[in-house]
């Protein structure tokens, strides 16, 4: 990548331009042709350097339940099992990690009317896990996973819920209405976006839509903070950024807030949570750091520690990404998993009886 591209990937990652010709937008900022920023995401796209550009959406606020779930697998049955929880709809991330005894992580979104912990109980027994957590969050602190591309650090600068005011902070986790028609574009607005010069135009003739009216809507989606932000998602391996751990602190229930809040000033952090404890997990607090190699994760363990001074902690690297997509919403894709959910509903009743 040359430092245009670099620029690029910095502009479309914060806020991508949702106008009748965005590429055309994006070349007058950096200097150069609509056709020469076509062809430069193109190109970024088929290195992997770019995953997609596409609507980021609340996963709550739209009435979806979704939970972080820690396994524990025998390492014979790791692969399988991660690539068979791959197969989930609802799956958007999953990573095999190294530095505890849960070695495969994954978030699991499951649409409202689904029951969230029987999907993650059937998951694992039918992957074969030796055990499970399913880890809800209790306190949102932060998100804004963003990367600058042309000093190569994290700039991850937004906070809970990226960047919305206290008051708003605290409906984090509360579903608001939606209607036929935001259903529709959500639908629309999710899928990676073409690089063609008007690639909104598609869109908003299957919605029977102008362009303008497209992004009225659009618009309307983020006022109500359903929709977060258009942008880019990057692959962070193939940005640079090859080392990711999620780093877990003991904080004492006293200073949670406190603490949570101080870890999410970190420009380095990009995911930051309280979630909570077992008798053999006594973590409360996960944050997730991205760097260009693992003594980089490290120093920002460092100064977070000293920040806070919290001591207790572990620091889980992945070893293998499986999966890193969106959730996609108000699609028919999860239908099949209902009748697992209710087999292992039927199964644990019995199992009880």
């Amino acid at each position: 990548m040359d430092l245009t591209d670099r620029e690029l990937l910095n502009l479309i990652q914060s806020k991508f331009p949702l106008a009748i010709r965005p590429y055309q937008e994006l070349g007058q900022e950096l200097g150069i042709t609509e056709e020469d920023v076509l062809s430069r995401l193109a190109e970024l796209k088929r290195k992997n350097v770019l995953r997609q550009i596409s609507a980021i959406f609340d996963t709550r606020r739209l009435g979806y339940k979704t939970m972080l779930v820690a396994m524990a697998y025998d390492p014979d049955k790791l692969h399988r099992g991660a690539l068979q929880i791959n197969r989930h709809p609802g799956v958007s991330h999953n990573y095999a990690r190294e530095g505890s005894y849960y070695n495969l992580w994954y978030t699991l979104a499951v649409p409202p009317d689904h029951d969230l912990e029987a999907t993650a109980e059937r998951m694992a027994h039918d992957t074969g896990a030796i055990t499970f957590r399913m880890m809800p969050t209790i306190r949102f602190f932060k998100i804004g996973v963003n990367f600058d591309m042309v000093n190569q650090k994290g700039s991850s600068y937004n906070y809970s819920p990226d960047g919305y005011d206290s008051d708003a902070a605290k409906g984090w986790n509360q579903a608001v209405p939606v209607t036929e028609e935001d259903k529709a574009a959500i639908r629309e607005l999710q899928e990676d976006l073409a690089l063609v010069p008007e690639p909104f135009q598609e869109m908003a003739q299957r919605l029977g839509k102008t362009e303008d009216e497209l992004f009225a809507l659009a618009q309307d989606l983020q006022e109500r903070r359903l929709m977060r932000r258009y942008s880019a998602v990057l692959h962070h391996r193939r940005s640079g950024f090859r080392a990711n751990a999620m780093i877990v602190w003991n904080v004492p229930e006293e200073r949670a807030e406190e603490v949570g809040m101080t870890m999410a000033q970190h420009n380095a952090v990009t995911h930051c949570y309280e979630r909570p404890t077992f008798p053999d997990w006594p973590y409360t607090h996960f944050t997730m750091v991205h760097a260009t190699t693992p003594d980089g994760c490290e120093e920002i363990e460092r100064e977070i520690s000293e920040a806070t001074g919290i001591t207790d902690r572990l620091l889980l690297y992945s070893t293998r990404e499986y999966k890193k997509t969106r959730v996609r919403y108000f699609v028919d894709d999860y239908e099949r998993y209902r009748l697992s959910e209710e087999a292992t509903r039927e199964a644990k009743s019995v199992a009880q009886a």
